[in-house]
């Protein structure tokens, strides 16, 4: 079997495009073009209680609702 051309056959390194690629990507997280997403400073992270608020709200909030319907227990 012959080495594809421009490689040796003793090269480690793959000679395809997958290394450029690899190299250029970009973290989907500091993309500028999503939507809804707070864009922070690296290494800054969100409270873990804003998560755990927003579940009592919103739960409180189905409750309440739920009370409105009819035939509930």
């Amino acid at each position: 079997m012959s080495a594809p051309t421009g490689s040796t056959p003793d090269s480690a390194t793959p000679q395809t495009g997958a290394m450029k690629v690899v190299a250029a990507a970009v973290d989907p997280a500091r993309r500028p073009d999503v939507l809804l997403r707070k864009r922070r400073p690296e290494g800054e992270q969100m409270s873990a209680w804003w998560p755990i608020g927003a579940f009592v709200v919103i739960s409180a909030i189905v409750i309440a609702l739920m009370n409105f319907v009819p035939g509930g227990a």
